[in-house]
């Protein structure tokens, strides 16, 4: 099983996904005046409370009327405002996660399949679902409260300055320590929250991989082995998850121990004040009060930032995520393509997976209308052909053209996205149906297909003879063969009416006949259909071959023009695959 990658984010990380606040200016001037009126509704009932008290003690005189009206609506509006601050804030957080993980699922897709591609299901999953549900934190319980706790300390601490400065002397520099010591410690919070999250996707890697591979694992006897993995993964997360948690314990007893210190200060303070008649008795316990109680938000805010620099590494691989390149950029100036039927031309194409070249200088031309077989060995960049001509990636060199029966040829990167796809249809052998019902995977690349047309197109790739249209397959097709599952793929594909189709080794899965019967199907005089394979009697049937070795078209012609030559490409290729197939 493959590893996470455990490289530590860099700082601003979260700040970088603030602009994602951006689109909720109203609400979150909302939630940040919720929290003020909280906070400041909380500083101001203390403060009034102890002046209540110190005053009757002083005075040996009840409180009036309007003092004790007062005391009970700032009660009400604090919890009325703890509520709405709570309400407001993970209102406005849960907004925000979902335009994060639709820009994250677009960022998968612009770059994908090279972001994809070598990456485990369920670490993408963990940073689809659980890195952004992690900084669900981030946005509900730091940004608003850190700007009110700021507003409420800084007029605390002019009202203070009236009262009797020598107070702020005790208060403030608590203050800066509590606000300083997140910052100070934020490496090794990085790097703890980073072994959390990076433990926890690997968890939920192998987990999905162990659940999509459990008949397999049954099958061989291999479910203890991955169980004990599993088990270890477990172990490292609780080990992680514990490392976190004490360090956070020790940080919030330091905490506690800096706001004895505030309260020892600001009674020697007030006491000191108090003697020297700069301060009343009655007053005494309310600048007291209004010290301490600004501390509070300050704490809050403080123990809030140091959970927050452990999700720096949720931030980066979301964010990450989201600015994920382009590797197929959209054009300046779409191009549209004519009506009619549409061949290919691939024209000097070169193509490398990093530092690995796989075409180099490929010229292949398939006239509309014409079925051609491309033939090679495994790695010879057959799939990359498929992959180009639909656009997941871009030649290096070359172009990938889209030629009508009269006109200009069309550079696929002169395309708007939506008419290629509309275009050009490409069926890969493993292809994914999602949990629903038959007529729903179909109706994925036509959702406004009529259901006469979706019974036709069943009934023309034999898939009303699996089960009816409404029959549930499972997710990822579970209750159905491969063949089957070839069927549906190719039904789909056929249901959007592409003008061109390309079938990468989509026919492996069926028998014989069965493969005779969708070649049947796909004998469309109108379409282009460029099949990948390497079947002999589905090579066969092609009007042309055009085999690929070396990065480069070795030959082209007919079944019996290239079968004639003994020493030729394809009849390499047809060696090799019946010295894999004997036994």
């Amino acid at each position: 099983m493959s590893t996470v990658d455990t490289a530590v984010p860099a700082r601003g990380s979260l700040r970088a996904l603030l602009p994602a606040l951006a689109g909720h200016r109203v609400m979150m001037a909302r939630t940040c005046a919720a929290a003020l009126l909280e906070q400041g509704s909380l500083v101001t009932l203390v403060t009034l409370s102890a002046h209540t008290v110190g005053a009757a003690v002083i005075t040996g005189a009840a409180p009036s009327g309007a003092t004790v009206a007062a005391i009970g609506l700032l009660v009400v509006l604090r919890a009325l405002m703890t509520w709405r601050e709570m309400d407001l804030s993970h209102d406005l957080a849960y907004r925000v996660l979902a335009e994060l993980r639709v820009r994250l699922f677009d960022g998968l897709a612009r770059s994908a399949p090279a972001r994809v591609a070598g990456k485990r299901s369920g670490d993408l999953a963990a940073t689809a679902m659980a890195d952004v549900e992690a900084l669900e934190f981030f946005y509900a319980h730091t940004t608003a409260q850190l700007l009110a706790s700021g507003v409420v300390f800084t007029g605390g601490a002019g009202l203070l300055a009236t009262v009797e400065p020598w107070l702020l002397l005790a208060v403030v520099p608590v203050a800066v320590l509590l606000t300083t010591a997140p910052f100070a410690d934020a490496r090794g919070r990085t790097a703890r929250g980073t072994r959390t999250r990076q433990a926890a996707a690997a968890l939920s890697a192998d987990t999905v991989e162990t659940v999509d591979g459990l008949r397999d694992l049954l099958a061989f006897g291999a479910l203890g082995e991955c169980r004990a993995e599993l088990a270890a993964r477990g172990r490292k997360l609780g080990a992680a998850q514990r490392a976190e948690a004490t360090w956070e314990a020790m940080a919030a007893a330091v905490r506690d121990l800096l706001i004895v210190l505030a309260v020892l200060g600001v009674v020697a303070a007030a006491a000191g004040a108090v003697t020297a008649g700069r301060l009343h008795g009655a007053w005494a316990p309310a600048a007291m009060a209004l010290a301490l109680s600004m501390l509070g938000p300050v704490a809050e805010s403080a123990r809030a930032l140091s959970q927050a620099m452990g999700l720096r590494i949720a931030a980066a691989r979301v964010e990450s995520g989201i600015k994920a390149p382009t590797l197929a950029p959209p054009p300046t100036s779409p191009r549209s393509l004519p009506a009619g039927p549409l061949g290919v031309r691939l024209h000097g194409v070169s193509f490398a997976y990093g530092d690995q070249p796989v075409l180099q200088d490929t010229e292949l031309t398939v006239p509309a209308g014409q079925t051609l077989a491309l033939v090679g060995t495994s790695g010879a960049g057959k799939s990359t052909c498929a992959h180009l001509i639909a656009r997941f990636w871009d030649p290096s060199a070359g172009s990938v053209q889209l030629t009508p029966e009269s006109g200009e040829p069309v550079d696929l990167r002169d395309l708007a996205d939506a008419d290629l796809r509309t275009a050009v249809a490409v069926v890969g052998q493993d292809t994914p149906l999602f949990h629903g019902t038959l007529a729903e995977n179909l109706r994925l690349s036509a959702p406004d297909a009529d259901d006469r047309t979706l019974a036709e197109t069943a009934a023309l790739c034999g898939i009303d003879r699996i089960a009816p249209l409404d029959t549930h397959v499972g997710e990822r097709g579970a209750t159905l063969s491969g063949g089957q599952r070839a069927r549906i793929a190719l039904g789909r594909a056929l249901l959007a009416r592409p003008r061109v189709l390309v079938l990468d080794e989509t026919t492996a899965h069926l028998d014989n006949v069965s493969d005779a019967e969708l070649g049947a199907v796909l004998a469309d005089e109108h379409r282009t259909t460029i099949v990948i394979a390497h079947r002999p009697a589905t090579i066969r049937r092609a009007d042309r071959i055009a085999v690929l070795e070396g990065g480069r078209i070795a030959e082209e012609g007919t079944w019996d023009q290239l079968t004639a030559r003994p020493d030729g490409a394809l009849a390499r290729v047809l060696a090799l695959s019946r010295a894999q197939s004997t036994p």
